[in-house]
């Protein structure tokens, strides 16, 4: 059996600032800051400009499975407001396209509930830019460079993670949802497709029975989303960025409530995530621009959220009304922290995190 050192044996029991932990974890912190400072001069060297937006929004994000942290925001005269810890910095980056920037980045501090695991954390750093006048396709290639970039910081020819392979410096595959479906599930998106705007109700249940036959397990509540992510999550991602990249584009219209449908085949939207080692690293969209249909989007997530957790969020309507004067843009989010990890070769995220959330009952003990 092969020796585990002990300050590796202790990673479970000790907290993150014993000095045996840190030791083990301090070549990836490093690694993490040269990554992010060749990042910063990648996007400079692209005329980007580096923006800052606020943490606390009216409305962090209305997407049904996104949970946010709320807060209260108490004025002097004790009136106390709602606000909540971002998702994203999404809402706030495309008033200021709207305000006449072009191209802007952002290293944002982002905040999501109910996520933690070996791939997720609490609170990380989200890699977020835009393009005013872009096709989405050129985000592919700025992803495509970012990985060789973050590849080349951290001295890693090859990423591996969880078992799996990928060359990070390979041309990432274009692969669409049809295509993915059918490759690793044998079953026909296209055929279960829900009409855009349409009620979705009589095409779950033919949905619902080809999920099964695969082997995913269907509950009576399950719509059609529900099945769609099921059989993504059981029998797609596993085989993405294996190899090399992979580029999963093209979603249906249903499943992007940010982005414009293609205008060659308006059941799809201008979506892409990009995939290596079987980890999504980065979701990209061509931006909706229209606001009574992005109100309508909205609606009907918070809709499915409350149906399903019991809440919804407020929406930002200075937002909605930014997006009348965005301009046609594309725009990408890239977990810095899952980059990192990939290009340094560490094995969990929170290994790439200077001070990890503290876990409750737990305090800052490593598991």
């Amino acid at each position: 059996m092969k020796k585990v050192s002990g300050s590796r044996q202790s990673l479970a029991a000790s907290p993150w600032w014993a000095r045996t932990v840190h030791q083990d974890r301090r070549p990836f912190l490093l690694a993490r800051g040269r990554i992010t400072a060749a990042v910063r001069g990648w996007f400079t060297g692209e005329d980007f400009l580096e923006v800052e937006t606020p943490v606390l929004q009216r409305s962090p994000g209305n997407e049904a499975h996104l949970h946010a942290f709320a807060t209260d925001l108490i004025g002097p005269d004790g009136v106390r407001d709602t606000l909540y810890l971002r998702t994203s910095p999404e809402f706030a980056a495309k008033k200021l396209l709207a305000a006449g920037e072009e191209r802007i980045f952002e290293l944002a501090r982002v905040f999501r509930n109910r996520e933690r695991s070996a791939s997720h954390h609490p609170e990380f750093t989200m890699l977020e830019w835009y393009r005013a006048g872009a096709p989405y396709e050129q985000l592919m290639e700025d992803c495509a460079a970012l990985l060789a970039l973050a590849a080349r910081t951290g001295g890693m020819e090859r990423f591996l993670f969880r078992g799996q392979g990928c060359d990070p410096f390979a041309e990432p595959e274009r692969l669409t949802l049809v295509d993915a479906f059918q490759r690793h599930a044998g079953l026909d998106l296209e055929r279960f497709l829900p009409e855009p705007g349409a009620d979705n109700g009589p095409l779950v249940s033919p949905f619902a029975q080809a999920a099964a036959a695969t082997g995913v397990h269907i509950a009576e509540d399950d719509g059609w989303a529900d099945i769609f992510s099921k059989v993504l999550v059981a029998h797609v991602e596993p085989h993405l960025g294996v190899g090399r990249p992979t580029v999963l584009c093209e979603y249906p219209v249903s499943e992007a409530a940010l982005a414009r449908p293609k205008p060659a085949d308006p059941r799809f939207a201008e979506r892409f995530e990009l995939y290596a080692c079987g980890l999504e690293l980065a979701n990209a969209f061509g931006e909706l621009t229209d606001p009574a249909e992005q109100r309508r989007r909205f609606m009907l997530e918070m809709d499915e959220k409350a149906r399903l957790y019991g809440e919804r969020y407020p929406l930002d309507d200075d937002f909605l009304a930014a997006l009348a004067e965005m301009p046609e843009a594309s725009g990408c989010a890239l977990g810095l922290d899952r980059l990192v990890l990939l290009a340094s070769g560490a094995r969990r995220i929170e290994d790439v995190l200077w001070v990890p959330v503290a876990r409750p009952g737990l305090g800052d003990a490593l598991g």
